[in-house]
């Protein structure tokens, strides 16, 4: 068997899922790497050997003929560039999600995939999380009968330390955070509910982080650490001093098989946790708690005036891995696709559609709330990708 080569773009807050990706032992190893930042460089190096390549041009890179995939890990405002440009080489992709921070993006990435028939896999891992998966298999045997709505609250508590003191609380760079960060929910919901947005609306405001004084100079190095001290959230300290993006978003979802859903975000709530409740025609599940070995998924199928423990209760034992376990799986699932190709978990057409329903969201809450249809893929492209799984 050859041994798989594979090349790195961006060894920032994502690097750890690197390590997953290589597997000497197994013919795959990790050879290069393309980072701006020196220091990164440096570490990569360190890690994964004195000889591999590195080099702050991710082209140079791209140009080295023994490479045979690529992960892309850099900001979300390259994810286009690099996808396409990696697209085109003839590499294989691995991209983090979000797939891009428009809807023109990603149309793009998946025409270059398309136009080169290079495989294309977009990292959203949350299919591959122990608690999201078992809600699935509940659903999928049928536990609440047919999936009506889905509801999901996103508390993330630590958004003052990761999204408002470096680009991600830039507009020009994520488009919003409803997109950056809601892109995993929003894919999670239509995976749930078996649909992907056909409409949507959506309020939202910068409501808390305008009002602290505390910003780094433009030319200062953020310092985006989440501690447990940074509390109450205007003590935050070293804000991006262009901060522009909601801290607070609501929006509502019409997908294309009828089912309504909804996805609520706070980047200043104390504790940090994503919830979901789907309803169907027999019943309703929630999870309380995302991470496995202390998160549980309550079922209700009997009609009761409360019952706060459930008809069911389905424990989640804890796993290896970052993510829920989602990490090791979701790179084994890539390398695997990469030699053999078939059906994969994670879809580039869902990832698009994620991306598209966030796009709209924002642009909606921007606008007094005005309902916006989410732009269909072009037919081609959509059924190129729906043959490949």
């Amino acid at each position: 068997m050859k041994e798989l080569q594979i090349g790195v773009i961006g060894f920032g807050l994502r690097a750890g899922l690197v390590q997953h990706a290589h597997r000497p032992d197994s013919d795959v190893r990790v050879v290069a790497l393309a980072d701006v930042n020196e220091q990164a460089l440096g570490r990569f190096r360190e890690k994964y050997g004195a000889d591999t390549f590195v080099t702050s041009n991710y082209r140079d890179l791209l140009a080295q003929r023994d490479i045979d995939a690529v992960i892309i890990l850099s900001p979300d405002f390259l994810h286009a560039e690099h996808a396409v440009t990696a697209l085109e080489a003839g590499k294989a992709v691995y991209l983090e999600k979000p797939m891009a921070v428009t809807i023109d993006g990603c149309d793009r990435i998946l025409r270059a995939a398309q136009q080169r028939k290079t495989r294309l896999y977009v990292g959203h891992n949350l299919r591959h999380h122990a608690v999201m998966r078992k809600m699935k298999e509940l659903i999928g045997r049928g536990a609440i009968g047919a999936v009506k709505a889905g509801w999901c609250r996103h508390f993330v508590g630590y958004g003052g330390d990761f999204y408002f003191k470096d680009w991600h609380a830039e507009r020009s760079k994520t488009t919003g955070l409803l997109l950056h960060k809601g892109t995993h929910d929003i894919d999670i919901l239509h995976w749930l509910c078996g649909g992907y947005t056909r409409r949507v609306n959506a309020m939202g405001a910068l409501t808390l982080y305008d009002r602290v004084k505390n910003c780094r100079a433009p030319d200062e190095k953020p310092n985006p650490i989440p501690k447990l001290d940074n509390w109450p959230p205007l003590a935050q300290k070293g804000l991006n001093p262009n901060l522009d993006v909601e801290d607070l978003s609501m929006m509502l979802m019409e997908l294309d098989n009828g089912v309504l859903c909804s996805y609520e975000q706070c980047h200043y709530t104390p504790d940090v946790w994503r919830n979901y409740t789907i309803i169907g025609t027999e019943g309703r599940l929630e999870n309380f708690n995302d991470r496995p070995g202390e998160a549980v998924i309550r079922v209700w199928n009997r009609r009761t005036i409360y019952n706060a423990e459930g008809d069911e209760q389905h424990f989640i034992p804890k796993v290896e891995g970052g993510h829920g376990g989602a990490d090791p799986v979701i790179m084994a699932e890539f390398l695997r696709f990469v030699r053999d190709g078939g059906q994969t978990e994670t879809s580039p057409i869902a990832a698009r559609q994620s991306v598209a329903a966030g796009c709209m969201a924002t642009q909606s809450l921007r606008n007094c709330g005005i309902p916006c249809d989410v732009p269909p893929l072009d037919p081609e492209v959509a059924t190129y990708f729906n043959r490949q799984n």
